[in-house]
């Protein structure tokens, strides 16, 4: 990425096909981290006024989706790049292995509820795309399966868009190399300790199979409507330069607008002024 915010080289192309390898995780655009850290803290300022047009109007909804391999930093750029929202009208939730019940319904039942109304934004720390990724790579749907999923996606995804709810998704890119030295940060900070999980280093094993089943699936679901960026993400400072300054040009390009107030201005103003009047009197004993 250029510094000429050229970040639509992230975007999967509709219609193309993905190879992570010609994206290098490490690329930071020519930033310094001083730089990028300026940089995101203005782009998180125009988030949060963006933000505050699109919960006043209430025509439009905006949905955030995150996914990576584990240690990808989908909590980071929550807490970097979300944390700018306010939680007023914006909720994140985080999706799990399916319950009994979830695996009794279709794979979106459980994903539906969790989209933004008019006004809000919502954040998917993992989604739907969990169903046609781990799914895949351990081999719970076969391959007809998958590709039916991926067609359920883009209609769903569609249906959203039917309804002003735009669609923006992030595949979070790091190395393997920056994975080991996340889950050895992991070790050794008592205050990560909490993150380590049984499965790390066993699904590390698949990276290979992961790499495939998110190309083919990003591949598969990039619209122009709801596109895919695949963010590098070795360097959590650039990550969150650019998540922050794509949400950014989203909202504006959303365009929300302050509604005109529902009463009439110059009776409220006149009503304030006769109170004051009427108060001003009181505490004078006129």
């Amino acid at each position: 990425m250029s510094k000429d915010n050229n970040y639509q080289n992230y975007q999967v192309k509709q219609g193309k096909k993905l190879k992570l390898s010609d994206i290098d995780p490490s690329d930071t655009g020519g930033y310094s981290e001083k730089k990028a850290l300026e940089k995101t803290a203005d782009y998180c300022k125009k988030l949060a006024k963006w933000q505050s047009k699109l919960y006043a109007e209430k025509k439009q909804s905006l949905l955030i989706v995150l996914q990576a391999l584990d240690a990808g930093g989908k909590d980071g750029t929550v807490n970097h790049v979300i944390n700018a929202l306010n939680p007023q009208g914006a909720k994140v939730t985080g999706f799990k292995q399916p319950t009994a019940e979830e695996l009794a319904h279709d794979f979106l039942w459980r994903i539906h509820p969790h989209t933004p109304a008019h006004g809000d934004i919502a954040v998917f720390n993992r989604s739907h795309y969990e169903d046609v990724l781990v799914t895949r790579v351990h081999k719970i749907i076969d391959m007809p399966t998958c590709k039916a999923r991926y067609q359920r996606i883009k209609e769903f995804e569609a249906l959203l868009t039917d309804n002003n709810t735009k669609v923006v998704k992030f595949f979070l890119h790091i190395s393997k190399e920056e994975q080991l030295n996340r889950f050895a940060e992991r070790l050794d900070n008592p205050a990560k300790n909490w993150k380590i999980s049984d499965s790390d280093y066993s699904e590390r094993l698949l990276w290979d199979d992961y790499t495939q089943a998110f190309e083919d699936a990003l591949s598969a679901t990039s619209t122009k409507d709801a596109p895919w960026y695949v963010i590098p993400a070795n360097n959590k400072w650039y990550r969150n330069l650019v998540v922050s300054q794509i949400l950014a040009d989203t909202l504006k390009a959303m365009h929300p607008q302050y509604p005109q107030p529902s009463v009439d201005l110059d009776k409220i103003r006149q009503e304030y002024h006769q109170a004051k009047t009427q108060a001003k009197k009181h505490k004078t004993g006129t």
